[in-house]
């Protein structure tokens, strides 16, 4: 949205001996780790909670023309390895020539862990976001917590990582899919045809994610018939002697009040 700033707004060490972390926070918002303990296989439900303040924003895994990805590091004295990190269904902010893909209200990033032990967990981790208004900061903190007992209940923190799971996009359906898709030979527009939900009006909006720090977003000719919807995306300049063959884009496809993600494979 306008410069970055020079040095990163860096919180202290933030820790808890319990199932959130203490608030880190930032001249734009705050942030803190929520986690579950370990089941019996090890596995950790977990989020980053982000709150940015009002007039805010915070980014999405591929965040547009200028923006900063989350980053999220776990410790290896840990014992902890983080597996995935799930994205919430994001939103499209234009200002003059500048396209971000971010959020601009409290969101959780789930995270997956699986733990190495079967005694007491501690995770110190490490995230790294950018938090942007009319510059961008760079917020980095440290987060340290205690995983307790799993037959303990803890209602709040699994209330918050419910909500976070449900805000996800889901996978395809019958109903809502992309059935098809090419790539042009001059690798310059992506043709897509897609079956949409058929209550919905208009055309949906559509994230490509290619190589990373790739997300192609701009629609040319797009028709909606009934429930088929199809378009072409423009694709932006990828990197020199980029190789197509065999990999795998992401597409997230927000239609009325529903999202849709999936990968396009490329012989």
């Amino acid at each position: 949205m306008a410069a970055i700033s020079l040095a990163a707004t860096l919180a202290p060490f933030c820790s808890a001996q319990a199932e959130m972390s203490a608030w880190a926070e930032a001249e734009g918002g705050r942030m803190r780790l929520v986690a579950l303990a370990p089941d019996a296989g090890g596995r950790i439900r977990a989020g980053l909670q982000i709150e940015p303040k009002p007039g805010w924003i915070t980014y999405w895994r591929e965040p547009g023309n200028s923006g900063i990805p989350p980053q999220v590091t776990i410790a290896p004295a840990s014992g902890v390895t983080l597996d995935a990190i799930g994205y919430p269904v994001p939103k499209h902010f234009f200002k003059g020539g500048i396209e971000d893909i971010a959020y601009d209200a409290p969101v959780t990033l789930p995270l997956s862990l699986t733990a190495a032990g079967k005694g007491g967990v501690e995770i110190d981790a490490s995230a790294f976001i950018g938090i942007c208004k009319d510059i961008c900061v760079p917020f980095q903190a440290n987060l340290s917590l205690k995983l307790g007992r799993a037959m303990q209940s803890h209602p709040e923190e699994e209330a918050i990582l419910a909500a976070a799971d449900a805000t996800l996009p889901k996978p395809p359906s019958d109903d809502f899919k992309i059935t098809a898709h090419a790539m042009s030979p001059d690798r310059k527009t992506l043709s897509l045809t897609l079956a949409l939900p058929g209550d919905g009006k208009g055309a949906p909006d559509i994230i490509v994610t290619g190589p990373s720090g790739h997300a192609f977003t701009k629609q040319i000719g797009g028709k909606r018939e009934g429930a088929t919807f199809k378009t072409d995306i423009a694709i932006g300049k990828l990197p020199q002697n980029f190789d197509l063959r065999g990999k795998r884009w992401g597409v997230l496809v927000i239609d009325g009040a529903r999202a849709m993600e999936t990968t396009l494979a490329f012989d």
